[in-house]
């Protein structure tokens, strides 16, 4: 059985019309074409929709019976193309993100800008650990994740990583602290000083590629915290410095609010770097397009001034 679209819509203009030629009229096609729409139609289906006198063209029985069926059926195919329509032009839809820590507390300030240029796009938030982030991305669970670098297994070949933005390591400290009157701060400045640390992956990868003293410094710091405004606030209270990322505008002028200073450590400078996670045997809707681009645009202009500064 192979019904189209055009026999369904001349079954039912000949049907409010009572007429072949009405019906043809508003088709656009001649009355014959119709007259053999409804041939094929009832021939495909083996019944009579129509019944015909030289006088007067009427419904059958079975015709009564299947109107509404191909009046519903055109409307969910009319439904189909509006949605499909909305979709590609991005009048709605959802895009579903998940991201790590660091990036989590600053994207629902992102979320709010990009629903004032598309207010009926939808964004699911899924905060979660660095460890579960390609987990989500591979099963599928969201459209989009967002994290800082991770070590890819084998199993993983399937997930495209572009970055978004990359932020130095700083250290925070007193305005009054003696690391603040000089004009660059070094790791090796750090030895010797009470410090402040956050546990778990961020320690391992302050600490990568630097030199064993240094190291061995910061992985036996004297506080560890799990929250960053915990070790901020430890810091503003003189219990020592703390290690941090520029990951927030808020964070900044917070610290900058409090008496502190926020400055990146050189010799070597160690970049933190950010990436966007997805499928790559997976097609992007529209939506999660529009919201990818707004992601790198947005960060472009807003993070990674940072490391210039």
């Amino acid at each position: 059985m192979n019904i189209s679209i055009r026999q369904l819509t001349a079954f039912i203009k000949v049907a409010d019309n009572g007429s072949f030629t009405r019906a043809s009229d508003q088709m656009h096609l001649t009355q014959s074409a119709v007259s053999g729409l409804i041939k094929e139609l009832e021939s495909s289906l083996g019944i009579v929709l129509f019944d015909r006198t030289t006088r007067q063209l009427s419904l059958s029985t079975v015709g009564h019976h299947l109107l509404p069926q191909a009046r519903r059926i055109l409307n969910e195919m009319q439904l189909f193309e509006n949605e499909a329509s909305s979709l590609t032009n991005l009048a709605q839809g959802n895009v579903r993100l998940a991201v790590s820590q660091f990036a989590a507390s600053s994207m629902p300030a992102v979320i709010a800008q990009f629903a004032q240029q598309h207010p009926e796009i939808g964004v699911s938030l899924l905060d979660c650990s660095a460890e579960n982030l390609l987990k989500h991305v591979q099963d599928i669970e969201v459209d989009l994740g967002v994290g800082t670098e991770l070590e890819f297994m084998e199993t993983e070949d399937d997930i495209r990583a572009d970055l978004l933005y990359q932020l130095p390591f700083c250290v925070v400290m007193p305005d009054t602290h003696a690391l603040a009157k000089k004009p660059e701060i070094t790791w090796q400045d750090l030895l010797d000083i009470p410090l402040i640390t956050l546990q778990g992956p961020f320690i391992e990868k302050v600490t990568a590629e630097l030199d064993d003293r240094i190291a061995d410094h910061i992985q036996q710091a004297r506080y560890k915290v799990n929250f960053m405004s915990t070790a901020l606030e430890m810091t503003r209270q003189g219990f020592g410095i703390t290690l941090c990322l520029p990951y927030m505008p808020e964070v900044i002028d917070w610290v900058s609010a409090n008496g502190l200073q926020m400055r990146p450590l050189a010799q070597p400078v160690k970049m933190r770097q950010f990436f966007i996670y997805q499928r790559s045997s997976r097609a992007l809707s529209p939506a999660t397009i529009a919201f990818k681009e707004f992601l790198q645009t947005y960060f472009s202009s807003h993070f990674n001034d940072l490391q210039r500064s």
